[in-house]
């Protein structure tokens, strides 16, 4: 048996277990961060439901294989503990929000922030049986962080923005400057009136109808304020970005609100971007074709558009993207989700899918568009020319990008600020350990 002075020469990899939220945009960077953590030592766990932990496990299987690839000393391996899926009248199968449209209305969604509450108690029975040294959650179980405290646990709140949208956020949810600089002669109705954030390192302002309205939405408003009390309460924040994106708000972050990490941008951990975060292989076709099209273009001739799983548009919406798109004259990717719940036949032009089909988008513009008075479409298709124009501003912002990029993967390589930040929480969360501490390994049911 090991002696205490060899065990404390020797001490057993920290152990971290993740909590994501049932969305693709908080499950696919969790895995990305816990290989970055297994590749620098740690034993990370996943904890999720069945049909979550079928979308990721490909992504862990493939972070598991590159970080034992070639090496003498393999990583430890990011394991997936699986538990089933809280009974809240929800259709089987339906555990992951890009399943809904918005023809489920607004119950379903009410029915997964229900669900996320009732994960309290296999969570609780996970920490009595493994004791991990830290708990990883989504900003959403706002119960895990008195939770994690019970088990003498720290937590880290994760909810996959940008610390920017973070300090915005925050500053809404406390401020709620809907009601402190709305005057009496001011119109309710006016969606469109700027409001101001306070507090922030430089002046942002957001229309009236980008923002949540309590007297609207109580029950999301208090769902949101209970979150953010809880992250208050939490050890600290780890985000999904780099100290050279957006330094001013980074420092704002540390001086007004806490203590955080910036560990990415985590896909790079991935060796095989073009695979990430797809479940299965039927759909490899539509990749790969899309891919090979993307290669016969020039080098930044092609704009790439996406909202997300959840933005969600109108018919009319849709056929004004439509229409700025073709109005541009530039090849594009548009990227739509599932589940819009929008019949294409009711926004797309004649003649659209069947051309795009065939390798793109190419008839005479003009002539498909006549008599139509929405301008939506032309300011579309400006900010798409001047994006990708040769004029001073489009060279200027795809100078931006490139350095960013660059800045990126600098970022997560050893010496780097995400690369540094990874060591320093590891050191931190290693060194809370108690000198006595049981550092028996976790045995995980899968």
């Amino acid at each position: 048996m090991a002696t205490r002075d060899e065990q404390r020469q020797h001490p057993l990899p920290l152990r971290i277990l993740f909590l994501p939220f049932f969305a693709p945009g908080h499950l696919i960077p969790v895995v990305d961060m816990a290989a970055i953590f297994s590749a620098r030592g740690a034993r990370c766990t996943i904890l999720t439901t069945p049909v979550n932990a079928d979308i990721i496990r490909p992504a862990v299987d493939r972070a598991n294989d590159s970080n034992c690839h070639g090496t003498a000393s393999p990583s430890p391996a990011v394991d997936v503990s699986v538990v089933p899926f809280p009974d809240v009248g929800l259709p089987p199968g339906m555990e992951n929000l890009m399943s809904l449209t918005p023809a489920h209305g607004a119950e379903y969604p009410l029915k997964f922030i229900q669900a996320a509450q009732l994960l309290r108690e296999p969570f609780d029975r996970f920490m009595a049986a493994h004791r991990p040294d830290a708990v990883v959650s989504d900003s959403f179980f706002s119960w895990s962080a008195d939770a994690a405290a019970e088990h003498g646990v720290p937590r880290l709140v994760f909810l996959g923005s940008s610390v920017f949208a973070r300090c915005c956020s925050e500053t809404m949810l406390r401020n709620n400057p809907l009601e402190t600089t709305t005057s009496p002669d001011d119109d309710p109705a006016d969606d469109a009136r700027l409001v101001s954030l306070p507090g922030l390192p430089h002046r942002v302002q957001l229309r009236r109808s980008q923002m949540m309205d309590p007297r609207k939405r109580p029950a999301m408003w208090a769902f949101h304020k209970d979150n953010d009390a809880a992250d208050q309460r939490s050890f600290g924040e780890v985000f999904n970005g780099f100290h050279e994106l957006e330094p001013d708000y980074v420092e704002h972050y540390h001086r007004t609100l806490g203590r955080a990490w910036l560990l990415g941008p985590v896909a790079l951990a991935s060796k095989d971007m073009a695979k990430r975060g797809r479940p299965d292989n039927t759909k490899a076709h539509v990749t790969e074709g899309c891919l090979r099209w993307m290669d016969a273009k020039p080098a930044g001739s092609v704009a790439y558009v996406s909202f997300g799983t959840f933005t969600s548009f109108s018919p009319a919406e849709l056929r004004e993207l439509a229409r700025g798109l073709d109005l541009s004259g530039k090849d594009f990717v548009w990227v739509i989700s599932s589940g819009t719940g929008t019949d294409g036949s009711e926004w797309m032009p004649e003649g659209f899918a069947e051309l795009m089909a065939r390798g793109g988008w190419t008839q005479s513009r003009p002539a498909r568009w006549q008599g139509h008075e929405v301008i939506g479409g032309e300011v579309i298709a400006g900010s798409i020319g001047r994006l990708m124009g040769s004029g001073e501003e489009g060279d200027a912002v795809r100078k931006k990008a490139k350095d960013l990029s660059v800045k990126a993967r600098s970022a997560m390589e050893k010496g780097g600020s995400s690369y540094g930040d990874v060591g320093r929480l590891m050191d931190e969360l290693m060194a809370r350990r108690s000198p006595g501490e049981d550092t028996t390994p976790l045995i995980l049911q899968k």
